[in-house]
């Protein structure tokens, strides 16, 4: 017992020593303290999502910051709440902010890359966020909120890349899809009046003779999917190249009016949030307003 008070009596006579000794005791506590406040953390924003949401609290996995941004869907630019963990870029449809989200997508940061958005009239401080599974673009409120943003999001891909000793994906990555009423005409043989589909290869929407084709993108899905003509021929010639055989389907064709559909375009709906009314913005879209900054916790 006579040892350790020895120990610190030696400390005490030298004030630098000392004076170290107490710093590392204070960083130990806080860290013991942030581990513990991260952890409540991740358990809120799992218990946001619900069951409907895969589990967050992995090893590790800590949560850098949040807040929402205004994400390009396929009929309109809508509010979407991100969380951002130093390993993963976690989004979902604001169903109660603070409260309820559901449509949970996870991105993992060793994939993402950031490229800059040019300011268009309304639309400003916006980036694409891409990535092999699912490409898009995102608008923060103000210049500040995409600075900081962007800043943060690459810090934790560098650090990620640093920490696992690996450069960044050399995965195809998937293309952002061009937004409906961005389309009067089908883009690939300039029917005017078409059933919409997007090309999951370039992103271009097209009519559905002109997607009658799929192709297996394991990045974006486990099973064949809709691919225009052109990057059809294009994937078929690079496969053939490769001495790699792919097998697809065709499409039933024909003007079924039909949406394009599939897992990659599940966060577009609103499903389970309130009703618009008499034009009226949702709470959801208020918060892309009014609520939008970004939340550090570094």
């Amino acid at each position: 017992m006579g040892q350790p008070w020895g120990t610190l009596r030696t400390l005490a006579q030298d004030r630098e020593k000392w004076r170290d000794f107490v710093a590392a005791l204070v960083a130990h506590g806080k860290k013991g303290i942030n581990s513990e406040a991260n952890a409540r953390r991740v358990h809120n924003v799992e218990q946001c999502f619900g069951s409907s949401g895969q589990p967050l609290g992995i090893p590790g996995r800590v949560l850098v910051g949040e807040g929402v941004l205004t994400k390009v869907c396929r009929k309109r630019a809508k509010p979407r709440q991100f969380f951002l963990f130093n390993d993963a870029l976690v989004y979902g449809n604001i169903i109660l902010h603070k409260k309820k989200y559901n449509k949970q997508q996870i991105l993992p940061l060793g994939d993402v890359k950031l490229e800059n958005v040019n300011d268009d009239g309304n639309l400003r401080n916006g980036w694409k966020i891409i990535n092999p599974k699912k490409s898009f673009v995102v608008y923060a409120a103000t210049a500040t909120e995409k600075k900081e943003w962007m800043a943060h999001i690459r810090k934790c891909v560098d650090d990620l890349l640093l920490q696992r000793g690996i450069t960044k994906s050399c995965s195809a990555d998937s293309p952002v899809w061009v937004p409906d009423n961005e389309a009067k005409n089908c883009m690939h043989c300039s029917k005017s009046e078409f059933s919409m589909h997007h090309c999951r290869s370039c992103g271009i929407v097209a009519c559905n003779s002109c997607t009658s084709k799929r192709w297996l993108l394991p990045e974006q899905s486990p099973k064949p999917i809709r691919v225009c003509l052109t990057c059809y021929q294009k994937l078929s010639s690079q496969a053939s190249q490769n001495h790699v055989t792919r097998k697809y389907s065709v499409n039933k064709t024909g003007d079924d009016r039909q949406a394009s559909s599939g897992d990659d375009s599940s966060d577009d709906e609103d499903e389970g949030a309130p009703a618009r009314q008499n034009g009226s913005n949702t709470e959801a879209e208020e918060l892309a307003i009014h609520d939008a900054h970004f939340q550090s916790y570094d």
